[in-house]
């Protein structure tokens, strides 16, 4: 492996060892295989996923049964490279897209690598994720940002790239209206997703006043309290629904939002299962939808920060260090949180 001259043989890590206990070791620094980068790591996310794991263990079948590094929201400096990667590389400011596909699947030949069936994920059980201070990943699934974006906002690309992925499945034109039910990180960065792509009508529904407020300043154009009002009798007829709440109540009231031929996209996670209004669903074709992460969305991801269109920025509300990964999954705990960030380094 070339690398930097100055890479320590070890690393501080934090480990999850079970619900609501973690500490720190010390682990060897790892070695990028050929096709490989090894990024330092700069700024962590803490995303909703991470904060399942650490107080429940689990989500649906994925099941924290031995000691894991949490955190997949990550970015980096590429400080060595692997065989068959240009040593031009060290030194790049780079955005990792957390996932290594099989690449020799059925859904992987079809470019659909989200759903490889031997996925490795950071951070979803048993892969390791970023709390750490390097980590490996395929050259390609290292993209290098400009000196524009910071490290905490290319740490973001990775829950906008969700937010990419819905707004696709969305099929959000110039013009297009959509209701978002969820003002938490994912519903932010899809309002305002949904502004870059053309959305004319973005509207927005939270229960807490704080979050609809803040929605305002992040692409929505008209924010709704649920509990007030329910949208579907305000007539709101949009194009799409986005849920990020994982609400069966708001799932219900966005379907009986959306227009004949519609489309439903659910995001949020919620109870396993859900009772939907199937006839209404049928006799106006909606179509209800799923996204499982994300396709090539970093390049679009990297354009829309990088040309201002979206703000990741300004939704970074905490900052910690290795020792305060506990504080920093409790943050969402606040309302006024939006965004936490760890530093490993």
């Amino acid at each position: 492996m070339a690398s930097s001259p100055t890479l320590p043989t070890t690393m501080r890590t934090s480990v999850l060892l079970k619900q609501q206990e973690l500490t720190i070791e010390d682990r060897p620094v790892p070695t990028a295989r050929a096709g490989e980068v090894l990024v330092e790591v700069a700024a962590v996310g803490v995303c909703g996923s991470d904060v399942h794991y650490y107080r429940e263990g689990r989500i649906g079948d994925f099941i924290v049964d031995a000691p894991l590094v949490l955190g997949h929201e990550l970015s980096g400096t590429i400080v060595g490279v692997g065989v068959d990667v240009d040593p031009a590389r060290i030194g790049e400011r780079v955005a990792v897209e957390p996932q290594r596909p099989c690449r020799l699947c059925r859904e992987c030949r079809a470019g659909r690598y989200n759903l490889c069936s031997k996925m490795e994920f950071y951070a979803t059980p048993p892969i390791d994720g970023a709390f750490c201070g390097y980590v490996t990943i395929q050259t390609e699934f290292a993209h290098a940002i400009p000196d524009s974006v910071s490290f905490e906002a290319a740490a973001l690309l990775e829950p906008l790239s969700v937010a990419i992925a819905s707004i696709r499945k969305a099929q959000i034109v110039p013009g297009s209206s959509i209701l978002i039910a969820g003002a938490g990180p994912i519903g932010i960065i899809t309002a305002q997703t949904a502004r870059a792509f053309g959305a004319s009508e973005i509207i927005v529904s939270d229960l807490i006043a704080a979050k609809r407020q803040r929605a305002l300043k992040f692409g929505a154009t008209r924010v709704i309290d649920p509990v007030a009002e329910d949208p579907a009798t305000l007539g709101l007829d949009v194009n799409a629904f986005i849920d990020a709440s994982g609400s069966a109540r708001a799932v219900d009231s966005g379907i009986r939002s959306v227009r004949p031929a519609g489309t439903v996209v659910l995001v949020g996670l919620g109870n396993p299962e859900m009772i939907l209004p199937v006839s209404h669903i049928q006799n106006l074709e909606i179509t209800v939808t799923g996204i499982f992460r994300y396709v090539d969305t970093w390049p679009t991801a990297i354009h829309l920060v990088a040309s201002g269109q979206v703000d990741l920025d300004s939704l970074v509300t905490g900052k910690f260090d290795l020792e305060h990964v506990a504080e920093a999954l409790d943050s969402d705990r606040n309302d006024d949180s939006l965004k936490s960030i760890v530093y490993p380094n």
